[in-house]
């Protein structure tokens, strides 16, 4: 008894009932929105994806040009033996040429050809005595694969002889 008195009510207010449902044009309106939201959501994750790749390879490329710093400040250079010992003549350039194997979803590799361009430079400070230092130079350039856009990571540094 109560179900039908509740229907009468309902049958008594008329169009205020047959107006509490959505309209096709409000669904998909809303659905719309949704799209856009989701699209949104889906676009931003892709960047951030794409962003942590390329500091990834960055960071290594940086650890190369360093590596390659490394190698140089390593080599002997000693002017007070006799024979001066001079491993790293100045002014030179080495080149090397690597591939950087990123892993990425499971273990799958990405390769990435770097190059490393090193480049040493003798300079003197005049002072009393005259102090003789090197610039090492150290660009790692690389390519990321997504773009195919070459990047370049530098490191530069001075060294003194081992023994002035």
């Amino acid at each position: 008894m109560n179900m039908l008195a509740y229907r009468r009510q309902l049958i008594g207010r008329g169009p205020r009932v047959s107006g509490a449902a959505f309209t096709v044009v409000e669904m998909m309106i809303s659905a719309a929105i949704l799209g856009l939201v989701s699209a949104g959501i889906v676009y931003g994750y892709a960047q951030a994806n794409r962003s942590a790749e390329w500091s990834s390879m960055s960071l290594a490329a940086q650890s190369y040009a360093l590596q390659g710093l490394e190698q140089v400040r390593g080599a002997k250079w000693d002017l007070s033996s006799i024979p001066v010992w001079d491993d790293i003549p100045a002014p030179t350039n080495y080149t090397q040429s690597d591939i950087m194997d990123i892993p990425m979803t499971g273990a799958q590799l990405t390769s990435c050809h770097v190059t490393d361009y090193i480049t040493i430079t003798a300079t003197t400070i005049p002072n009393n005595p005259a102090v003789q230092i090197r610039q090492v130079e150290s660009q790692c350039v690389w390519t990321f694969p997504l773009t195919g856009q070459l990047f370049t990571n530098t490191v530069i540094t001075y060294r003194a002889a081992d023994r002035q």
